[in-house]
């Protein structure tokens, strides 16, 4: 009788430590994990405070329109993406939602494109 799938190759288990090289390179790969990763009992480096998004008073107002208007473009993608998939009666209210949406995304690219820029 034939069988339908081969028998697995024999594989030799090796220890890392199975020669002198191995031992070598094992330790100083743990050696660059060590360096990369941080092991315990170092101290990770400071993180800076970004505050991303955090609304702050040293916000530039043409930072705060752009991402004001990237993320009314998001939404505005979101509602008419979710509006294809709903039947008829629902889909009108969303579309509409996202349409005032692009109103906002409108107004707001207008503001950015006023903005006067110092230079």
């Amino acid at each position: 009788m034939i069988k339908p799938t081969p028998n697995p190759p024999e594989s030799n288990c090796t220890s890392p430590y199975e020669s002198i090289d191995s031992k070598k390179l094992h330790e100083a790969a743990d050696r660059a994990l060590d360096h990369y990763l941080c092991p315990p009992g170092s101290t990770p480096p400071p993180r800076k405070n970004r505050g991303m998004y955090a609304v702050t008073a040293d916000n530039k107002n043409e930072e705060l329109l752009t991402d004001a208007s990237e993320t009314l473009a998001s939404a505005k993608t979101i509602a008419q993406n979710v509006a294809s998939l709903l039947p008829a009666s629902q889909r009108r209210a969303l579309l509409g939602i996202a349409q005032l949406i692009m109103l906002g995304e409108l107004a707001v690219n207008r503001a950015l494109d006023n903005l006067q820029l110092p230079g």
